[in-house]
């Protein structure tokens, strides 16, 4: 424990950026005015009193003192080694510093007292743990240095504070570590501090070493790598005269211009290949140049240029295995099956090839996601006999990686287009440039304006990489592009390709790929077999209709792996027994309540539409077709503000609407004998529900009028009805688009009726018989139509009062 006691007056001695503690002996410079005056103070004081000069020993750190110095006694005054007059200290003890006082000569007096740092003895267990681990440590780093005279005295030293003290020798501490062990008074805590400060400097120095030993291993595998090439050189050039032919036995495997000349390469690609042979030739072994030309003819040495498959022309064999692997999807089909039927007959009458041409195809299948656009590509490739090869686009932004980067750059490679043709092993694959419209730009360039001599059919066929600067012939290449959002796609690049859509599944079509495809391949993820686990077809309806809502069947396939892996596990835990044939009345126990429920099921009080203001649309979004409520509201002419307030993140185009359907009523609402007079006092709400999805499109301009013809009259709109098309300020019903999504978003939510523009009626040979079998709809030119068809009749004749919102 550490204590303070017995006063004391003494010379402060500045030490500036040092620090002497207890049991150290420094010599100091007398030609330091400060030194000379604090050793001359204490001479004269030691005049009077018995015993050595003594003088306290205090650092400076940016002129600010330490709260504690050393006592020390001046042993000697007489000359340094350099001749300069010096005096040699002894740091005998600590001093906590006190107030400051008078003495004699021009030094600075303090007051202080003595700190105490007695340690029981014998040493408790840890403390001597201490001192064996900062003496181990010590005798480590004085070896390394190689001063094995000082082992023996540091492992002399038994008293704690002594020992901790010795550390202030370290020439590795700085000044401020050194000052934090001069002010911490307890001996063990000190020691403690000193053995933390020798461990870190230790680890440091073995990461010092460690890393120049690397640095100079690398060095000296440099040197010996130089010499042993010279060496090799010189071999090669005795060899070579020793042949008598320049070359050198050992770089026969090597030899590029055997290769070239070997392969079947194009004539003007075998010229080009030559004149890089020429260069490789003349470079030296040492030139970078030498490592670029080999990569480039390895490059054009590994490409396909002759090489291409057969075509399958057994049509109806094609499009058998189209029907197998996809259900739907009738217009893709349809497409490929008449390519093929005119490659069958282009072939048989010799014309594969037309100003040197080939009939190669590319399509863009768009449509939202999980319709199947991904996969289909791999059975196109399947049905015509072709290799397959998917080009993931999704997120790039370099031109490079379309058209390759130049040979100059480091680790330049080829586009990914060359690299598909090199992967495929085949000049006329089918290759499936997946998610085009998420390509971006930025500083390095456009990639979807590198596409556009790709997908060009009038210029593929001389396409040019970058890194080839070769012509490339990609016109018997077939290509599918898929995207989500046709607007994405750039207006140059769309014009180059064969627009497909593929619009979604009715609900037939998803019960039907449920049972042959998904939930094959779920039961195999599940471990179960065919025999164990089947699933009734009204159980398959159930989950495409009220479990999932979508326009493809990710999420219905997710939900099958769902109730199969539920099953799994309770037939593993013993709470079922298989066989087991799931029915609709189980899919509640095993994966819980649906979550789709159509609006047409619900209890008459719970509809959207069961008050006045309420009608429903249709929209297209990403992911398809879906339902889009609209609801109005007219606010108190007493407490809200007169206008049109829109509130659903919508876009100026749908603002815009809300404003025509608003000056329509105002200027034919007594025609339809509708209270306009409220229009004009009473401020106008218009809400679509889900703020936080973004909105915009003229489409919803119907949905709107009836909404506020609603609200005005007091006559519900009907449940079983939904509505498209834009609205003119005479009234006019206009044509729209996605006609296809937005009836298959009807049929999946349960409407019976739907209304679409009279312009869109030739839109409906798109829709499957099916979903138009079970659809009322309404071709309508004229938005009177809609409110008669909408707005259910009036009670008992009149209409009710305007609900009225706060």
């Amino acid at each position: 424990m550490a204590s303070t006691s017995a006063p004391l007056t003494l010379p402060v001695l500045p030490l500036d950026d040092e620090v002497v503690l207890p049991g150290m002996v420094v010599p100091l410079d007398l030609n330091d005015t400060d030194v000379r005056a604090a050793v001359e103070a204490a001479q004269a004081a030691a005049r009077s009193e018995p015993g050595k000069p003594r003088v306290l020993l205090v650092p400076r750190v940016d002129g600010t003192y330490a709260s504690t110095g050393v006592l020390g006694t001046v042993e000697q005054v007489g000359r340094l080694a350099d001749g300069d007059p010096g005096a040699l200290i002894r740091g005998r003890g600590r001093v906590k510093i006190g107030a400051g006082t008078t003495g004699p000569g021009a030094a600075l007096w303090v007051e202080g007292t003595t700190v105490d740092q007695s340690v029981p003895d014998p040493l408790p267990g840890h403390v001597a743990e201490l001192v064996k681990e900062y003496k181990a440590l010590a005798t480590a780093w004085l070896r390394k240095r190689g001063a094995w005279q000082i082992v023996d005295r540091v492992q002399a030293i038994d008293d704690v504070s002594a020992l901790a003290d010795n550390s202030g020798y370290s020439p590795f501490l700085t000044t401020d570590q050194k000052v934090e062990l001069l002010e911490t008074a307890d001996p063990v805590a000190r020691l403690k501090l000193a053995t933390q400060q020798l461990r870190d400097h230790l680890a440091e120095q073995d990461v010092a070493e460690t890393i120049a030993k690397d640095v100079q291993e690398g060095v000296d595998k440099q040197q010996r790598e130089f010499l042993l090439r010279r060496q090799l050189e010189a071999v090669r050039k005795e060899l070579r005269d020793l042949n008598g032919d320049g070359k050198d036995p050992a770089e026969e495997s090597d030899d590029y211009r055997a290769r070239v000349e070997a392969a079947d390469l194009p004539e003007k690609v075998r010229e080009a290949a030559l004149k890089e042979v020429d260069k490789l030739e003349r470079s030296s072994d040492q030139s970078p140049e030498g490592s670029w030309i080999r990569t480039w003819l390895d490059t054009v040495l590994e490409l396909p240029w002759n090489d291409r498959t057969e075509d399958a022309y057994d049509i109806q064999g094609a499009r058998s295995v189209l029907d197998a692997e996809h259900a739907g999807l009738d217009d893709v089909k349809e497409r490929i099956t008449e390519y093929l039927a005119v490659r069958k007959r282009r072939s048989a009458r010799g014309l594969g090839v037309v100003g040197g041409r080939r009939g190669g195809a590319v399509l863009a299948l768009v449509g939202p996601p999980g319709v199947g656009k991904t996969s289909l590509g791999e059975s196109v490739a399947h049905a015509m006999g072709r290799k397959f090869v998917r080009v993931a686009l999704g997120g790039v932004r370099d031109e490079a990686e379309i058209r390759g980067h130049r040979r100059t750059y480091v680790g330049a490679l080829p586009g990914r287009i060359v690299r598909a043709i090199k992967e495929a092993g085949s000049m006329n694959p089918v290759v499936l440039l997946d998610e085009i419209d998420k390509v971006g730009s930025d500083f390095r360039g456009d990639p979807a304006a590198a596409l556009l001599e790709v997908l060009d059919p009038a210029q593929n066929h001389t396409f040019r990489d970058h890194y080839l600067e070769v012509e490339l012939d990609l016109s018997d290449v077939v290509f599918l592009a898929t995207a989500n959002v046709l607007e994405a796609i750039p207006e140059a690049l769309l014009d180059r390709m064969e627009l497909v859509r593929l619009d979604g599944y009715t609900e037939d079509e998803k019960v039907v790929i449920a049972r042959d495809h998904l939930l094959p391949r779920q039961l195999e993820r599940a471990g179960l077999d065919p025999e164990e686990v089947a699933l009734e077809e009204g159980a398959l309806r159930k989950l495409a209709g009220e479990y999932t809502r979508e326009a493809g069947v990710r999420t219905l396939e997710r939900s099958l792996a769902r109730l199969l892996r539920k099953v799994a596990a309770q037939h593993e835990l013993g709470e079922r027994d298989l066989p087991f044939t799931v029915g609709e009345e189980d899919l509640r126990a095993l994966i819980g309540r649906p979550h789709h429920v159509p609006e047409s099921a619900q209890d008459p009080a719970e509809r959207r539409t069961a008050v006045p203001g309420v009608a429903t649309g249709l929209a297209v979004t990403g992911a398809g077709g879906d339902v889009l409520y609209v609801e109005a509201s007219l606010a108190d002419p007493e407490t809200g503000a007169a206008g049109l307030t829109l509130t659903g993140q919508l876009g100026d185009v749908m603002k815009e609407s809300a404003q025509i359907a608003l000056s329509f009523l105002r200027s034919h609402g007594a025609e339809l004998e509708l209270p306009v007079g409220d229009l004009k006092d009473r401020g106008v709400h218009i809400h679509f529900p889900a703020g936080a999805v973004p909105k915009d499109g003229p489409s919803a301009g119907v949905t709107m009028t009836t909404a506020l013809a609603s609200l005005l009259s007091g006559r519900l709109v009907r449940t079983d009805v939904a509505m498209t098309g834009e609205v003119s300020l005479t009234g006019r019903v206009l044509p729209i688009g996605g006609v296809k999504q937005k009836l298959l978003a009807a049929h999946r939510a349960g409407v019976t009726t739907v209304i679409i523009p009279k312009r869109n009626e030739p839109d409906l040979d798109d829709v499957p018989a099916e979903v138009l079998d079970k659809l009322d709809v309404h071709a309508v030119t004229d938005v009177r139509q809609v409110l008669e068809l909408a707005l259910a009749p009036a009670v008992n004749g009149a209409a009710p009062e305007v609900p009225v919102a706060a």
